[in-house]
């Protein structure tokens, strides 16, 4: 029996965008798509209603994490073997789901991210915010050096995790805001899984989620934080329970 494949949306106002985006996904490749509503403002929960997803509605929004810690749940829940999480907002191209699936059917990545900066020229010229693209790539730099890691991008909202990956990492003490998805990775490497990306073609436009400067700065902080947790616990100085077992 073929392993089941689920992909995960976590939503917040993608009205606009997640139909065009479950359409792109090509026919035949996934069992199940589960799009998590974080209390959307729009007409999200209207629109996934009349579309072939299940739907789980938050009665209170929780932050992008917490998003992403009902859509784990429920895609273990539903005996998942291999989960993609695609954001709704059709930043990223859905049409390469296959691509991750069978990376990862394979064994030859534990957990496969989408690479949105192939190079400096094609990620500005598809929309990319100068100060997103230097900080992206300082933090890059600096996460790949303190993780022996060599990944394109570790910022990337495309991930595809096998089910191995969800059992162990203690996801439920991240963060419900955005640096949950440098914890996970940290987690990742911290348990020892494979770590890989492919480039990913990105769409930069006003319906695509995004944060302010603000928030990006407040971020970038909270990463580099993450990653010095990490080496305290490493170094046996402070451990943290976001690296140990369940």
């Amino acid at each position: 029996m073929s392993d089941k494949v689920i992909v995960v949306m976590p939503a917040y106002n993608a009205a606009n965008t997640l139909e065009r985006t479950l359409d792109d996904i090509p026919p035949g490749v996934v069992d199940e798509v589960i799009v998590v509503d974080d209390c959307s403002t729009d007409d999200t929960v209207e629109i996934a209603k009349r579309l072939p997803v299940t739907l789980i509605e938050h009665e209170q929004n929780l932050g992008y994490g917490g998003n992403q810690k009902t859509c784990y749940d429920e895609a273990l829940r539903r005996g998942a073997d291999v989960v993609i999480m695609v954001h709704p907002d059709y930043q990223y191209d859905s049409r390469l789901v296959p691509h991750f699936v069978g990376l990862l059917r394979l064994g030859i990545c534990d957990v496969l991210l989408g690479s949105r900066i192939r190079t400096r020229r094609e990620a500005l010229a598809c929309g990319m915010p100068v100060y997103k693209y230097i900080s992206n790539r300082l933090l890059t730099v600096t996460e790949n050096i303190l993780t022996g890691q060599n990944l394109g991008e570790w910022h990337s909202g495309y991930r595809g995790y096998r089910r191995e990956v969800l059992e162990t990492l203690p996801y439920h003490r991240n963060s419900n805001d955005f640096v949950f998805d440098t914890q996970f990775l940290v987690q990742s490497v911290s348990f020892g899984f494979k770590i890989g990306d492919v480039p990913v073609p990105v769409r930069y436009m006003d319906e695509a989620s995004s944060i302010s400067f603000r928030r990006s700065l407040t971020y970038g902080l909270s990463t580099l934080g993450v990653v010095g947790r990490y080496w305290l616990h490493q170094l046996r100085i402070k451990r943290s329970p976001l690296f140990l077992p369940k």
